[in-house]
């Protein structure tokens, strides 16, 4: 027996996107379906502009298969991605990535080390 019941509010892992919906993976080695029409009310021209493939969103139960493990899901109405707070709220800020950084600090590092 689960903690899923219909109509609540769970998290789960985008583990595909088809021309009709979008797969989740759940916790208990549930799946979900999220059916193009449960996605939003507007026009849906490409489901990828909703979710990127292994992204975490959170989805509504619509109705549970206790037998298959399976279930239809809906974002419909929600606010379904995951806020990224944790990287709001970190103060490790970014300053640039590959050798051109290396090579603008390395002088300013030598001179600070043999000081």
């Amino acid at each position: 027996m689960t903690n899923y019941k219909v109509n609540k509010i769970v998290k789960g892992n985008v583990s595909g996107i088809e021309k009709y919906g979008i797969f989740i993976n759940l916790e208990n080695f549930y799946t979900g379906l999220i059916h193009i029409s449960e996605i939003s009310n507007d026009y849906i021209k490409d489901i990828n502009d909703y979710v990127n493939l292994g992204e975490i969103v959170y989805v509504k139960i619509l109705s549970i298969d206790e037998q298959k493990n399976q279930m239809a899901l809906s974002i419909k109405n929600l606010d379904y991605r995951l806020k990224e707070t944790n990287f709001k709220k970190s103060k490790i800020k970014e300053v640039g990535t590959g050798f051109e950084l290396l090579e603008k600090c390395r002088e300013k590092w030598i001179a600070e080390k043999n000081q």
